[in-house]
């Protein structure tokens, strides 16, 4: 997943989707994007409580993605060995393997 189809996925299709999948290619680079935005002068605040809610939910649907409950976001060290450790191959308790295209659907 390109960064440019990270961004669209998570702020414009799956804003506040904690159900599903993220592979971490959809995750690492949505964070890279709202870490690199918040903290331009003056609209990082903005652009940070902006981009809360679609973190979350990237974050809950990458934990999905490991097999573990979206409440590993709140381990601080562990969460991110989790969200480096490659997602379970074909379906997991959290639902099928997310697919490389830019909406996570088969076209």
């Amino acid at each position: 997943m390109t960064i440019i189809d990270s961004v669209k996925t998570c702020v414009l299709q799956k804003y506040a989707n904690f159900e599903g999948r993220a592979k971490r290619s959809e995750f690492w680079w949505f964070w890279l994007v709202t870490f690199v935005l918040s903290y331009i002068p003056l609209i990082g605040i903005v652009v940070s409580l902006g981009l809360l809610v679609p973190s979350i939910a990237v974050g809950i649907r990458r934990m999905h993605d490991v097999n573990k409950s979206g409440w590993w976001i709140l381990c601080p060290i562990y969460n991110i060995v989790l969200a480096a450790t490659e997602g379970t191959i074909g379906p997991n308790d959290y639902g099928e393997e997310p697919l490389d295209t830019p909406t996570g659907l088969e076209q």
